[in-house]
């Protein structure tokens, strides 16, 4: 079986620490490598026995407007991630592996599909910026920015841990955030399925059409 278990309590209790370490100048798409074949291919998917409820957050998408999650996700299959534009691997790989997976979709499934990245670093990740950042990625997905707390206290109720990003002493900031990508279904609209920064374009290509159905992969 490639698909485990986990309760929500321990997923919370092991968010402080699951960080993942960012830092640098933001990635280009381009020079990002597609990681593909079978790495970590038996635990990519972790069905939860408790499903996440979604997030009661309102926040401001790449267009300037506010855009409220729980409404404008309703029915549809969504995947979210917390992440920030000036990551230098962790968070641009894991766009391009899920935009690269979403193209084998069927265009009916690609268009149903919700994928929102939500930004961690929301002082320099304005609208303009993740707009810019996100159509190198795939230009239908929804980049979200706002308030550091509301952010960080939506990302919690997941399990998933954030602190605010800090300078280094050599001038880089480093950003510390949980690296999950939780699939939310479309029957239900709660978050049943997590995947860690593993996860390679394989897995999404063979879990998206379960997802997409609300199933479990």
């Amino acid at each position: 079986m490639r698909t485990t278990r986990v309760t929500v309590a321990a997923l919370i209790a092991a968010a402080a620490l699951t960080l993942t370490a960012c830092g640098g100048e933001p990635a280009k798409t381009g020079s990002v490598t597609q990681i593909s074949g079978g790495q970590n291919n038996a635990k990519a998917a972790t069905v939860l026995d408790r499903p996440f409820g979604k997030p009661e957050l309102v926040l401001t998408d790449t267009t300037g407007k506010p855009w409220n999650l729980r409404e404008q996700t309703k029915g549809k299959p969504t995947l979210i991630y917390f992440g920030y534009t000036h990551c230098p691997d962790v968070c641009p790989l894991t766009m391009s592996n899920i935009a690269v997976a979403k193209k084998a979709l069927p265009e009916a499934d690609q268009d149903d599909l919700r994928v929102v990245f939500v930004t961690t670093d929301p002082e320099r990740d304005t609208p303009e910026t993740l707009g810019a950042w996100l159509k190198g990625q795939d230009p239908s997905f929804i980049g979200l920015t706002g308030d550091f707390a509301t952010i960080q206290a939506a990302a919690r109720t997941l399990g998933i841990g954030i602190e605010a990003p800090k300078k280094e002493a050599n001038g880089d900031v480093v950003s510390m955030h949980g690296a999950q990508v939780i699939a939310f279904s479309p029957k239900t609209d709660e978050g049943y399925v997590l995947y860690g920064e593993g996860t390679t374009v394989d897995d999404y290509t063979k879990d998206l059409p379960k997802l997409i159905k609300g199933e479990n992969p």
